[in-house]
């Protein structure tokens, strides 16, 4: 029962994590599924659609996306109690004068997190998931023997700090995109896992997002009768703050006196400015809005250390712990400790491996050619990323037509990312085409490369496709382009004027 006390204790903590998560997740979904209805009865058009709206209302998705602060949050806090625990009972003798010192420092940490504003699901993360695996790992930790006991404490932790060290030594701006290109996308266990994260993960990301980062914003602006109404009106939609009925509940509730502007959330007043600096800076008056209205600061930076420091740590105890249970089938503990920390050294180097290979190969402007009619798809790769980074034309090279049939996924991503820059008019049908790819990541970046482009053209396109998308994420992008050409979200159906107009072009 206590050999593998770490494991059942952090799954402990990843169970309880999981299980706030899923109703934090729920709970954030159903407050978005209002706003697109309020969105939606005004007639503007609404992201995500009427197809994944419903879903909002559902606990599998809310589920699902709670995964995200599971394996971030959930991993990290659970890292940290355990670490905590092994602390107390084998360094500090089970003191309870220095456990009370050690809660106490813990306390303040929570009172940190809800420095912006009270939360109860947040401190209930920050509550619940530590003390839950402290308490497991105290109950099931096993007494150590005399004998080499700090040679087998030592075993697994050597390992773990040296790719501790090696990672943080490869790692820089570009590492979770060469992860993605170089070793999730590049294999199908991989690309499933990637599928699965763009799927569910902007479930996850509404709990979080400040305003700023939300896709659309409700407001209500009142007196109705105020001479600047439509100005206004306009400055908001500008800015993806929709203007709904009295009657809804919304982001920003506009108070508009004759020389200024009282902006509220929730029924509490944020901020006033005066009418002169709102025309003036709105994008800046709206960023502070944002930021004074944003709770969840510390909680997005405790889910990104999760995410570097707790999910690794948490995926090496699975894996050595499971190595080590095998070899302990035929050998003794001391020995299959060893062995199993080996292994995991090797299985650490060599997920790395894909990463050097594919950023040793960085392809210089005048080599881009010979580089996209290379027989290894890393290299292609490397020369399309190269065209981004130097907003190179790719018209110019006439073997980037063979990539709209390659079989790797990266290499059609990066041909979509960098026909965005090309102003050539052969390129938009290649465009077009990846536009039609059957992987998501690739849709979304020829979405974004449409928006680059500029070609108003493509417009009504957009518009039917963020319709007819069954992809948040690509509705996510596609509604982005719109945004870079100038759309505008007006909330005038085509059918209330004209039919042949299209709504956010008046």
């Amino acid at each position: 029962m206590s050999r593998a006390w770490h494991v059942k204790a952090m799954m402990v903590g990843l169970g309880v994590t999981q299980a706030l998560a899923t109703l934090h997740v729920y709970l954030s979904d159903r407050a978005l599924f209002s706003t697109l209805q309020s969105a939606r009865r005004a007639g503007y058009l609404t992201v995500p659609n009427e197809i994944i709206a419903p879903t909002l209302t559902q606990w599998g998705p809310a589920c699902l996306g709670g995964c995200f602060f599971t394996l971030t949050l959930g991993a990290g806090l659970s890292v940290f109690a355990l670490v905590i625990a092994w602390t107390w009972i084998r360094l500090l003798g089970r003191h309870t004068g220095r456990l009370a010192v050690l809660a106490g420092c813990w306390a303040v940490v929570v009172v940190m997190v809800n420095a912006a504003g009270f939360s109860l699901i947040v401190s209930a993360y920050f509550l619940i998931v530590p003390v839950a695996v402290f308490t497991a790992a105290v109950r099931w930790i096993a007494a150590e023997p005399d004998r080499n006991v700090w040679l087998r404490r030592l075993t697994p932790v050597v390992p773990l700090l040296a790719l501790s060290v090696i990672w943080t030594a490869t790692a820089d701006r570009f590492l979770f995109m060469d992860i993605r290109d170089f070793l999730l996308l590049s294999n199908p266990v991989g690309q499933k896992v990637d599928r699965f994260y763009y799927r569910y993960t902007l479930y996850a990301a509404q709990v979080f997002k400040t305003l700023e980062q939300q896709t659309l914003k409700t407001c209500y602006i009142h007196p109705r009768n105020h001479m600047h109404l439509d100005r206004l009106q306009s400055i908001l939609i500008q800015h993806d703050y929709l203007p709904v009925g009295a009657s809804d509940a919304v982001d920003v509730e506009v108070v508009a006196l004759r020389d200024s502007l009282t902006l509220k959330h929730q029924g509490r007043v944020v901020m006033q400015v005066s009418w002169a600096d709102f025309i003036a800076h709105p994008e800046q008056v709206l960023r502070g809005f944002s930021n004074n209205t944003d709770r969840y600061g510390p909680f997005r930076l405790a889910a990104l250390l999760g995410l570097l420091v707790g999910f690794p740590v948490l995926l090496y105890i699975f894996i050595f712990t499971l190595i080590q249970a095998g070899c302990g089938l035929l050998w003794d503990p001391s020995r299959s400790g060893v062995l199993a920390a080996g292994v995991c050294l090797a299985v650490g180097l060599a997920l790395l491996m894909p990463l050097r290979v594919g950023r040793s190969r960085v392809v210089p402007p005048e080599r881009v050619s010979e580089a996209l009619s290379a027989s290894s798809w890393r290299q292609r790769v490397s020369a399309l990323r190269s065209l981004v980074d130097n907003h190179m034309e790719i018209g110019r090279f006439a073997g980037y037509r063979r990539m709209l049939a390659s079989t790797h996924v990266p290499e059609r991503y990066w041909l979509a990312k960098a026909l965005g820059a090309s102003r050539m008019p052969d390129t938009f049908s290649a465009l077009m085409v990846l536009l039609d790819d059957a992987y998501p990541d690739v849709v979304s970046m020829a979405f974004f490369s449409l928006g680059r482009r500029g070609d108003k053209q493509i417009i009504s396109e957009i518009l039917n496709r963020i319709t007819t998308s069954d992809h948040w994420y690509n509705q996510w992008y596609a509604y982005r382009a719109l945004r870079a050409l100038g759309w505008k979200n007006c909330g005038t159906k085509p059918s209330e004027k004209d039919p042949n107009r299209l709504p956010g072009l008046e």
